[in-house]
Order: structure tokens, then sequence, then C-alpha cells
């Protein structure tokens, strides 16, 4: 009993503080899942000392960073990639090239070994397009060409990062980078991404009446949700990070029919489940390695680079369009958000880096998510707000300005 009480009054402190941070937040204009972190390093061990890790809650973590990207890969189309052109493709590609190369190069002049710096580059990688939809869609210019590269270079960006993802998760705990086992890992990481993405989504295409076969009226959800978790499985047991499966699955689930109606049945879900992983995020942050001089000089080091790498990445991939909207874009893949988030947790789990560097990149994600709408509302200050074509590009965001 004593247990059962104990478990149950963890989790209702950590949900609690979720929804007054995201609250706080939200009435400071600042993303919500800043205000969820923030409330975990204040209830968590280094500050109140309200909550634990425990088991449950760590479970209760990860199935929400699961369901996390499950929903992220729900809004990703095979279609929306063919659409948004070259330009988009470019941003993407160079949008994840060198801030990969600017994280992994710190981590190894640093004192990483190559495959912990790999991890860490990883961290850098991912775009956040949640953050950046809500500013364009706050400023009526989700119709400029601007706003449509950014949100198709992010789709690009986040299927990228989770190929990324699961190369240097696979290499963790080797002595150094072997070529052949690299290239092992590389060629099954782009088979498994491959034959979901492309194999799995053109037959979901063909067989979505499948999802409404059983009696059960809730049949959709509950298939969609067995597909999540079962490709999560998988990815684990190949080795790769298990929300490649999850973000695969979404993927594949976007494709049918009954797409538009699983958006809305998830968000109840979402709205339980993500505030945990969030929470836990920040109370894993041990705020005492945060208080020299020199860590806070480590932060700005590494938020500049992150800052630098997407701007002029994204830039170069953008420029046919003009130098002025090659800085828009780059600003607008700025933010990390949850994903760099999410990759900083698994670092930290599977004890690739320490609680200072876990702490600087929980930072980073969050800095990087607060610094970008300010700069980017600046840059598109007095444009005529446009329409939003009707695209499923370009991802509807709710009030917490998450996608």
């Amino acid at each position: 009993m004593h247990d059962t009480y104990g478990v149950l009054l963890g989790l209702f402190i950590v949900y609690v503080a979720a929804q007054v941070g995201a609250e706080a937040a939200m009435r400071l204009k600042l993303p919500a899942v800043v205000g969820e972190i923030a409330a975990g390093c204040v209830v968590g061990p280094s500050a109140l000392g309200w909550v634990k890790i425990t088991e449950p809650l760590a479970a209760l973590s990860e199935i929400g960073a699961v369901l996390l990207l499950f929903s992220v890969g729900l809004e990703t189309q095979v279609a929306d990639l063919r659409r948004v052109g070259k330009a988009a493709l470019a941003v993407g590609v160079s949008g994840v090239a060198l801030p990969f190369v600017l994280g992994g190069g710190w981590a190894r002049l640093t004192g990483f070994d190559t495959p912990q710096a790999l991890f860490v580059g990883a961290a850098f990688v991912a775009t956040s397009a949640g953050i950046t939809a809500r500013v364009l869609h706050d400023l009526g210019v989700l119709g400029r060409a601007e706003s449509r590269v950014i949100l198709g270079a992010a789709v690009i960006d986040d299927i990228l990062a989770m190929l990324l993802l699961g190369v240097v998760t696979a290499l963790q705990g080797a002595a150094g980078v072997d070529i052949p086992r690299l290239l092992i890992v590389l060629v099954q990481a782009l088979a498994f991404v491959f034959f979901i993405a492309v194999v799995g989504t053109r037959l979901m295409r063909r067989t979505s009446a499948v999802l409404d076969a059983p009696i059960n009226p809730h049949s959709p959800l509950a298939l969609s949700l067995a597909l999540c978790l079962g490709l999560a499985v998988e990815a684990a047991h190949l080795g790769l990070a298990a929300i490649i499966g999850a973000f695969l699955a979404g993927m594949v689930i976007a494709e049918s029919r009954q797409r538009h109606a699983l958006e809305k049945q998830v968000q109840p879900i979402l709205s339980f489940l993500v505030p945990f992983f969030f929470v836990t995020t920040g109370a894993k942050v041990d705020l005492s390695q945060l208080g020299s001089w020199s860590v806070v000089g480590t932060v700005a080091v590494v938020t500049l680079l992150a800052v630098i790498g997407k701007i002029v990445g994204c830039g170069v991939g953008a420029l046919s369009m003009g130098r002025r909207s090659a800085l828009i874009v780059g600003v607008g893949m700025v933010p990390r958000g949850e994903v760099g988030i999410i990759v900083a947790s698994l670092g930290a789990s599977a004890g690739v880096f320490g609680p200072k560097t876990y702490a600087v990149i929980i930072v980073m994600s969050l800095l990087t998510s607060v610094i970008a709408p300010p700069v980017l509302k600046a840059l598109l200050a007095g444009a005529p707000p446009e329409p939003a074509p009707e695209a499923s590009l370009l991802v509807a965001v709710d009030e917490t300005g998450n996608a």
C-alpha cells in the first residue's frame, strides 16, 4: 500500500508541475516545453527533491517520448517530401550536416571519444518545427515561400536526424570507429528506414481499410498504437533508438484515410503522457552542474555553435531564394525543442555523457527554442499576411505552440 501511495504521489506531483510550468511559460509567450522542463528542475532531486526518478515514472517518460515521435511521424507524409522541392531538400541536408560536424567536433575537442562525440553531434541536428510553425501561423505568413521551405525542410530534417541517431546509437560501446562495422550499421539503419518509409507507406495507402475491420469502434487508434509499439520494439531490437520505430510508424499511419481522425484521437493521450517525459528530463538535470562560470561559458559556446550550424547550414541551402530569405529560413530552423531533448535524454540513459554534458545540451535545446521565435518575428516584421495553402505539409499548431 505504501509503495502504491508513493508511486501515485510522485506521478501526481510530476503531472501537476507540468501543467503549472506549461501555463507559466505560455503566459510568458514561451513554448510550453520550456515550462515543463523548468518545472522538472524545480521539483527534481537537485532542487526541492519532491520527485525521484522511479521505475514507473521512467517507464511513463519513455512511453511519452515514443508517442511524441509517433505524433511527429503522423504529421509527415511521403507526398510532402516530393512537394517541397529542391530548396527544402538542400536546406534539410545542409541543416543536418553542419550542426552535426560542429557538435561532434566540439565534443571530440573536449575529450569525448569518437562514438560518444558522434552521439553528442546528433543532439545538435534535429529541428523542432512546432515552435517555428506557431510563430509563422501567428504572423499569418504560412503562405510565404520561406515558410513552405522551413516546414518542408523540417520534415526532411527529422527523417535524416532519425537515421543519423540510429547509426550513432548502434555505434555506442565501440572503442573507436570501425569502418566495416560503421558501414554495416549504416546499411542496417537505411534498410529499416527505407522498408518502413517506402514499402510500409505504400502498403498502408492500399490497405488502410484494415484499420476499421475489427468491431471495436476505436480499432484504428488501437491498431495504430500497436504498430507504434511494435516498430519501437523492432528498432530497439536492431540496436537503434526506439523512437525511430515510433516515428516511422507515424509515417505509415499518415498514409491512411483515417489520418486526420487519428491525429485528433491521439492528442488526449499525448496530453497525459508526454508531460511525464519533459518533467522527468528536467528532474534529471543536476542544477549544481550549472553553478560555475566555466559551465556557463560552455553553454554559451554550445548554444552559439548550435545557432550558427542551423543559420549557416540551412542558409546556404536556401541561398537560391536570396540572402534575406536564406536568413529567415536559417533562423526558422534553429529551435531544437523536443527532438534535441529526446536525444540528450537517450544519451544520458545510455551513459554516453555525464550530468554536466547532459545539463549543457538540455539548456542549449531550451535556449535555441526561446531565442529563435523573437528573431524570426523581427525578420518577418511588416510582411503582409498571406493565406496558407491547403497542404498537409503545413503543420497544424495548437495553443501550446507544439506541432
